[in-house]
C-alpha cells in the first residue's frame, strides 16, 4: 500500500519516493563531506589514491545518492524533485560545522534561510 503526501490532489509525491530522495540528499551530503576529508590526503600516486578511504566512501555514498535520485525521479516531476536536491547544501553547512568545525556566519544562515523558502515556493508552485 502506498502512502501519499502532499497537498496537491492532483499529483502527490509518494511516501517511498520523498524517503528515497532525502536519503538521496544525506547520502550526497555526506559524499562532499568524506570528499573534503579525503582532499587532505589527495595524491597523484594511484595506490596512494587507493587507500584514500575517504575519498573512496564519498564516491561510494555519491554513487548511491545518484541512484535513489534516479528512482525518486520516477515518482514525481522532475521540476519538484530537483529543487528539493537543493536542500543537500543545507545538510553540507551543518555536516561542515560538525565534523570539519566550520563556522556558520549570519551570511550563511541567511543562505539556509532561502534555500528553504526557494523550495517551498517551489514545491507550493506545483501545487
Amino acid at each position: 500500500m502506498l502512502v501519499r503526501v502532499g497537498i496537491n490532489k492532483k499529483r502527490k509525491m509518494e511516501l517511498y519516493t520523498l524517503l528515497t530522495l532525502m536519503l538521496a540528499i544525506i547520502l550526497g551530503a555526506f559524499g562532499s563531506l568524506y570528499f573534503k576529508i579525503g582532499s587532505k590526503k589527495l595524491s597523484k600516486n594511484l595506490s596512494e589514491l587507493l587507500k584514500n578511504t575517504a575519498l573512496i566512501k564519498g564516491a561510494v555514498m555519491y554513487g548511491i545518492s545518484a541512484i535513489l535520485y534516479v528512482f525518486s525521479l520516477k515518482g514525481n516531476e522532475l521540476s519538484v524533485i530537483y529543487p528539493m536536491v537543493a536542500t543537500g547544501y543545507i545538510w553540507v553547512c551543518l555536516l561542515s560545522v560538525k565534523f570539519l568545525k566550520e563556522k556558520m556566519t549570519k551570511e550563511k544562515w541567511l543562505g539556509i534561510f532561502l534555500i528553504i523558502i526557494g523550495v517551498s515556493f517551489i514545491g507550493l508552485g506545483s501545487v
